[in-house]
C-alpha cells in the first residue's frame, strides 16, 4: 500500500513538472502564418565539416533571401518563388525554415556569394597557403598556416592550424 502512494506521488509530481514546462514553453510559442505574397527568409546551416564555420560562425549567414510566397499547403508548409540558383531545391518548407523578411531589400545577401547544395548546406574551399607561421604558448609550439578562402565578395583571410588544414585539405600541401 506504501508503494502505490509513492508511485502515485510520484506521477502528481511528473505531471506537475510536465504542465509546468509546458506552460513556459507555451508563453515563448507563437503561431507563425504568413500571406501570400510575403517576403520570408529561407534559413540555411553551415557545412559542419569545414572548421573555417566553427570559427566565425557568428558571421555566416543563418538566413537567404528574401523569396515571395506563392502558396501555402496545409497549415504549415509554402511553397516559395525560388530564383535559377536554387533549382535543385525543392520549393516547399516548413514554417520552421521561415523568417519574416523585415530588412530593407537593399541588405540582401546575393545567393552568387553562396554556394548551397540540396540539403540547404553551404560551404567555402581554401584557394592557397599564404603564409606559415609557429604560435608559441607556455608549453607547446602549433603551426599555424595562413589561408585564402575562395570569396565572391573579395579577398578573405585566416589563420588555420596546418594539421587540421593538411588533414582535410592535402592538395594546398602539394
Amino acid at each position: 500500500m506504501r508503494s502505490i502512494r509513492s508511485t502515485l506521488r510520484a506521477q502528481e509530481r511528473i505531471k506537475a513538472a510536465r504542465d509546468r514546462q509546458k506552460s513556459y514553453a507555451d508563453n515563448r510559442r507563437r503561431p507563425l502564418e504568413f500571406q501570400i505574397g510575403d517576403r520570408v527568409m529561407l534559413k540555411v546551416s553551415p557545412w559542419k565539416g569545414i572548421f573555417r564555420f566553427g570559427k566565425r560562425g557568428k558571421l555566416s549567414p543563418r538566413f537567404v533571401g528574401p523569396f515571395k510566397i506563392l502558396e501555402r499547403i496545409g497549415s504549415v508548409a509554402y511553397k516559395l518563388e525560388l530564383p535559377h540558383e536554387l533549382s535543385n531545391i525543392h520549393d516547399v518548407f516548413h514554417v520552421s525554415n521561415l523568417k519574416k523578411c523585415l530588412t530593407d531589400e537593399s541588405l540582401i545577401v546575393p545567393l552568387e556569394e553562396i554556394h548551397i547544395d540540396e540539403k540547404l548546406q553551404f560551404s567555402e574551399e581554401p584557394v592557397e597557403v599564404m603564409d606559415r607561421e609557429m604560435k608559441v604558448l607556455k608549453r607547446s609550439r602549433i603551426p599555424i598556416v595562413k589561408v585564402r578562402w575562395n570569396s565572391q565578395r573579395g579577398p578573405e583571410y585566416t589563420w588555420e592550424r596546418e594539421d587540421q588544414m593538411k588533414s582535410k585539405y592535402p592538395h594546398l600541401f602539394s
